[in-house]
């Protein structure tokens, strides 16, 4: 493997273990001085790939907050209770009324 690909795959684990263990790097301009061009795009790639997992991550926990938010419990049916009417019939001469309250 040539050094600059094996340089890439050691940054790559090194930043998988790092995000992790959740100490992922926060997203900064770096000062570097590159000693060569590929040292700068390497950077500019990872730096890349962190946005774009924050980026997931982010989506990811918004999804789950979304999904909690439409979680509707049942409401249970009121306990109402049943009043009966109280009728009473009454006779008035030759007529039948009933009376109820």
């Amino acid at each position: 493997m040539s050094h600059p690909r094996l340089s890439a795959v050691l940054i790559s684990a090194a930043l998988a273990t790092a995000v992790l263990s959740g100490t992922a790097f926060h997203a900064s301009a770096q000062v570097v001085i590159p000693t060569n061009r590929n040292a700068l795009i390497q950077q500019n790639e990872l730096q890349a790939l962190r946005n774009q997992l924050q980026r997931q991550q982010f989506q990811q926990q918004q999804q789950f907050y979304r999904e909690q938010d439409r979680q509707v419990v049942p409401k249970p049916r009121p306990e109402v209770p049943i009043v009966k009417q109280n009728c009473q019939s009454q006779v008035i001469g030759t007529t039948i009324s009933r009376v109820c309250r």
